[in-house]
């Protein structure tokens, strides 16, 4: 759904938040005259001066969650910690003030949802998982406001596992006859090319699991002929070579375990084109041969960039003969290139991605004090992080989650250097992505190499980049607060309005309140602050003057998903043992524990309201009680001078500053919500409302300035049964989700260690808010539960600078004999 159409918002603007809004402004004129000084030209420059004016103005944001565990069974708590980055540095960004957190089924339906805050770029929730939840695989996908306008692709995406131990968690497991399986086929510079060797990468996986598959591959002719054979590298994922002829079809074969399970042709080979290969010489330098077939001689040109920094820019001659570009390694950023081919027209017509590893991480050590622990004991985690090439203290952000393992529960996490610096530039379900990154795979270059040409993307068309196309941004970052949004159209018609003032109010005991003006298609938006958990809100026009509006409040949850959805769900009886187990721990946990299960932090909000102090305050409590509110004003509210006319009541409140009386009526709330006819605020049971204040002077919010503000506030903030327009929308909103806090009992006297209450928590401990001080070091202390068993620490961090790490051990908890 497009809405709000803004202005364009140049990268810097963001990026350099200390500036005041005039610098902004001028920044985007100077860019903007800069920009269209550079003129149309395709020769080299010119594609990098086109590619420069639209990364100034695409901040590409990158978000990570680091999830407590991977599986679950309801009942149970999931906790999680975002990360937000800069997408070209990695480095923590203080742009977006609220991320979106959802938990979708296999048919990419939201079954949970929640708005978290973000500080600095870092914040952290959790949901409740509920019974009404079926047994299966679900994706936690994660963005901001400004990750909408790109491709939900982009997105953080990852696979849980929930169980609900109530209903039958088994799946049934189809028979290998009856299995179903896909092959795609990737070549490498995105065609066939006749006459001349090509480099083909293959994904085949089984349909119902997702996963990948072993199997024998054929590739034939026409006549039958054998032409290539191959088999997967990694996962399903592989590659073979051949060089096909014209206008002769190619057929894939597929075996699994001896029988045949899927035939497939490939794409026709074209007699005309372009072919881009790459060839890895080694730790120096890179090849990147390019050769044309059936195509004029032209002067071609090649870009390379990583996360929008362009490291390569060259143009060539290309005749009949291939031209090899030598591309030192060193002169490459880290994480993936892309290589693109732009044609003399400055077109492209041809990419090759390509992966270096990142060099400088964040090195995270984690000792325990013991080898293993008993029952209900101490244990004691040294902390330390480090860069892992000048090995000098960083100080660092971390999250650490501990867990029991065992059949259900397996040592699987997404690892956040794997993420950022792969998973985020790439499009699809990934299989095991840290496997690439694990000494003991085998050709581990070829296997990351294989996957960048099957799950290879772009985040940005190259043709409105090279058209100079204006980028247009629906949604814009939330920098100060959460942006409640909607649109405002005639009852009668449905038809939408502009120039409509639009107001906000949510009863409440903390005085809140906003306005906007409906744009062109009829749509507001209020940026509220401090807003968290479920409230009532108010949405309305001055229904005083116009009765005829309609309102509707747009959910902020994107409604576009990525390609990838979540299957593979295999539970199967040999866990049944387990599962019977965790589900006791689970209530066991819920009933014992349950008065710390919705225990939450108090959010730090002003409790003053948004007029400030006011220059009259009136604890009505303080004063005689009236029945009539009438009586209330006129007695002891000498600022406000109440007026009887024809139409009704008027509030004149005295111009404190200039010595006057306002002639019009100032804004008048109860609770926060505005009430525009002074009659119905007159006609309010006065012995209901606990405090009157009154603000004795013009007071400017949003696009409005008051005549002064007279506000009511009942006991509880609930409005006291007063009354709302029936023309105005009554709404539940859910705010930003309160931090719950993650309960876990010490045993640090003998009285403890022996009590009787049970302790089947199998996590032992979570934390998104760990750091180390200056010198890298910190320290960590929880406590071990009634269960033995081995138990996997988890701990992903980030420094200031973009480093990245994590760091896995095990600890083991052992009966006392």
């Amino acid at each position: 759904m497009d809405f709000i159409r803004p202005k364009n918002i140049t990268k810097v603007e963001m990026i350099h938040t200390h500036f005041n809004r005039a610098s902004f402004f001028l920044i985007m004129l100077c860019l903007c005259f800069v920009s269209n000084a550079l003129g149309q030209s395709r020769s080299t420059s010119g594609i990098v001066q086109s590619f420069d004016k639209y990364r100034l103005k695409a901040l590409q944001e990158k978000l990570f969650l680091h999830l407590d565990r991977p599986a679950y069974i309801s009942g149970e708590t999931l906790w999680f910690k975002a990360y937000t980055v800069d997408g070209d540095l990695h480095k923590p960004l203080d742009i977006s003030k609220v991320a979106y957190v959802e938990v979708l089924n296999a048919e990419n339906t939201p079954v949970l949802q929640a708005k978290i805050p973000l500080s600095k770029g870092m914040g952290n929730g959790s949901f409740i998982l509920p019974f009404t939840l079926e047994s299966g695989q679900y994706t936690v996908r994660a963005y901001t406001s400004w990750m909408k306008n790109f491709s939900p692709d982009f997105f953080f995406h990852s696979q849980i596992t929930i169980v609900n131990t109530l209903k039958n968690a088994e799946a049934a497991a189809p028979a290998l006859q009856n299995r179903e399986y896909e092959v795609q086929f990737f070549p490498e510079s995105g065609n066939l090319l006749s006459g001349i060797e090509n480099k083909v990468a293959f994904k085949a996986v089984d349909i119902v699991t997702g996963k990948g598959i072993d199997f024998e591959g054929e590739l034939r002719d026409e006549e039958g002929d054998i032409v290539a054979q191959f088999t997967p590298a990694h996962l399903g994922i592989g590659h073979f070579n051949f060089i096909p002829k014209a206008g002769v079809q190619y057929v894939a074969t597929l075996r699994v375990h001896g029988k045949e399970v899927l035939s497939k042709p490939l794409d026709a080979s074209l007699a005309a084109g372009y072919h881009l290969k790459l060839l890895d010489n080694g730790p120096e330098t890179i090849n990147l041969t390019l050769q044309t077939v059936g195509m004029p001689h032209e002067q071609l040109y090649l870009l390379g960039h990583a996360r929008q920094i362009i490291s390569v820019s060259e143009d060539r001659y290309v005749g009949q003969e291939a031209v090899t570009f030598s591309v030192p390694k060193s002169s490459l950023s880290e994480g993936i290139t892309h290589f693109t081919v732009f044609n003399s027209k400055g077109q492209p017509v041809c990419e090759r991605l390509y992966f270096k590893r990142p060099a400088e991480k964040l090195l995270v050590e984690a000792i325990a004090d013991k080898d293993f622990y008993a029952n209900r004991d101490k244990v004691k985690l040294s902390l330390e992080t480090s860069g892992s090439g000048t090995k000098s203290s960083v100080p660092a952000n971390l999250s650490m989650a501990v867990y029991k393992l065992d059949a259900f529960q397996q040592a699987i996490t997404t690892d956040m250097g794997t993420y950022l610096w792969l998973l985020s530039d790439l499009k699809g379900t990934i299989e095991d992505p840290d496997s690439y990154f694990k000494e003991t795979l085998q050709h581990t270059d070829e296997a990351i190499d294989n996957l960048l040409l099957t799950h290879g993307w772009s985040r940005f068309a190259w043709k409105d980049i090279l058209d100079n196309k204006e980028p247009v941004y629906a949604y814009l970052p939330e920098m100060d607060g959460h942006f409640i949004q909607g649109k405002v159209t005639k009852i009668s018609s449905g038809i939408p309005v502009s120039n409509v003032t639009t107001y906000l109010g949510s009863p409440g005991k903390h005085i809140r309140f906003y306005n906007a003006v409906s744009n062109m298609q009829g749509e507001f938006r209020f940026e509220v602050k401090d807003f968290f958990g479920a409230r009532e809100i108010v949405v309305q026009a001055n229904n005083a003057k116009d009765t005829t509006y309609s309102f509707q409040v747009y959910s902020p949850f994107s409604n576009r998903f990525a390609s990838q959805k979540a299957f593979g769900y295999n539970i199967t009886s040999a866990v049944e043992p387990e599962l019977a187990q965790r589900h006791l721990e689970m209530q066991v946990h819920n009933n014992y524990f349950k008065k710390y299960t919705n225990l939450f932090k108090a959010p730090l909000v002003d409790s003053l309201a948004f007029y400030g102090i006011p220059d009259d305050q009136y604890l009505l409590d303080d004063y005689k009680r009236f029945k009539v509110m009438e009586e209330v004003m006129r007695e002891y509210v000498p600022r406000v001078m109440v007026r009887k006319r024809r139409d009704g009541f008027h509030f004149h409140v005295h111009d404190s500053p200039h010595k006057a009386v306002f002639e019009e009526d100032p804004l008048v709330l109860l609770d926060g919500v505005p009430v525009f006819d002074v009659d119905r605020i007159m006609a309010f049971d006065p012995l209901k409302v606990k405090r009157l204040d009154v603000t004795a002077s013009k007071f400017l919010v949003g696009p409005h300035l008051y005549n002064g503000i007279v506000s009511y506030a009942t006991y509880n903030g609930d409005l006291g049964g007063f009354k709302l327009s029936p023309h105005a929308l009554l709404m539940e909103y859910e705010g930003m989700q309160l931090e719950r806090e993650f309960y876990a009992p010490t045993y640090d006297s003998e009285a403890a260690k022996s009590s009787r209450l049970a302790d089947f928590r199998n996590l032992l401990f979570w934390s998104p808010n760990l750091r180390t001080d200056k010198n890298g070091k910190g320290t960590v202390e929880f406590y071990t539960s009634d269960l033995a068993g081995k138990y996997i620490i988890v701990v992903q961090g980030l420094s200031a600078d973009g480093k990245v790490g994590s760091k896995i051990l095990t600890l083991e908890v052992k009966q006392p004999i």
